[in-house]
């Protein structure tokens, strides 16, 4: 059985008793470490005015973390087009590109922002997402050159960067017309990543990014030493919201990050009802799993949802880690 390759998407968390300048030379330092370990890709991530994060430039953050390893893929997980001119993100990925050559992905997402005020801050609104296919388009165009405008993207025009679609609601739809890869996962609702799937691979078109559908698939899931403390992780971060303080503004319970090391059974709350918690690992498999202490449920949902996949591109991809 071939091994499996993992991939990690870092959000750049502070903990408790850290910065946020610190956060992000970590997120430096872990991506030397998973080199070191034999991953396949590490992404960074874009979030605006979110308590607890501090990975928000994307692009800056994988120069830096590219410039720190040799052989790891490094991308965004992803950039939000819809915050950015694609022009300007054209020539980003065209220098990443140039002064990393063969080993940047551009992941792509459609967000803009999580609250009223950060929208504002962007001088953006929610129906900007809405334009994202053209949006996509004309980003794509500035690679292949062929821009309406005359205007020529440089570095960015002729060279390939690998793209990524992340897809949440009309994602998938938006990934098979543009004929591009596509980032997908939620396990706690199977049968919905499958329809996503599925409708994927019925619409897609083929393109000069790729021949045939492409399928990264991600799920959550806590890792630790033994089976017994993954657990006991589990259960505890299960009751700590993704973002944090967050939800504190809009009058729910948010706790806090634990710092490197610290006991968590202090985290736990009584009767608390566990929310989506995307800090802990999300992990994609290929279609022949090597398991190895993996959850029976965890185990048969990867296999059930790769049975899904692309029949000749269903090898291992993405492995998030917040």
């Amino acid at each position: 059985m071939d091994p499996v390759r993992l991939s990690v998407l870092d959000r750049s968390r502070t903990r408790e008793g850290h910065t946020h300048p610190e956060a992000l030379r970590d997120t430096v330092r872990l991506a030397r470490e998973l080199e070191l370990l034999g991953y396949h890709r590490v992404w960074v991530s874009e979030h605006h005015g979110v308590p607890g994060v501090a990975g928000s430039a994307p692009t800056v953050l994988a120069a830096a973390v590219a410039g720190a390893t040799r052989t790891i893929r490094v991308g965004t997980g992803g950039v939000m087009l819809p915050n950015h001119r694609p022009l300007v993100v054209a020539e980003q990925f065209g220098v990443l590109e140039s002064l990393f050559p063969g080993r940047i992905d551009m992941g792509l997402g459609r967000s803009v922002g999580f609250t009223d005020g950060v929208r504002r801050a962007l001088g953006r609104d929610k129906g900007d997402a809405e334009d994202f296919e053209g949006q996509l388009a004309e980003l794509l165009g500035w690679f292949r050159g062929t821009s309406p405008t005359g205007v020529h993207a440089r570095p960015a025009e002729g060279l390939t960067v690998p793209p990524f679609v992340l897809a949440m609601g009309e994602g998938a739809g938006i990934a098979a017309r543009a004929g591009l890869p596509m980032v997908i996962g939620d396990l706690r609702n199977r049968e919905k990543m499958r329809r996503g799937i599925d409708h994927y691979r019925d619409r897609f078109r083929p393109s000069a990014w790729a021949p045939e559908p492409y399928v990264v698939i991600s799920g959550t899931i806590a890792v630790a030493a033994t089976p017994e403390e993954a657990r006991r992780l589990q259960r505890a971060l299960a009751q700590v919201d993704p973002f944090g303080d967050l939800l504190d503004a809009v009058g729910r319970r948010a706790l806090r990050c634990p710092a490197p090391g610290e006991d968590v059974e202090h985290l736990e709350v009584a009767g608390a009802q566990p929310v989506a918690v995307q800090r802990t690992i999300e992990l994609a498999l290929g279609p022949r799993v090597q398991r190895q202490n993996v959850p029976p449920l965890f185990h048969e949902r990867l296999l059930g949802l790769l049975s899904h996949a692309p029949h000749r591109n269903r090898e291992p991809r993405l492995l998030h880690l917040n």
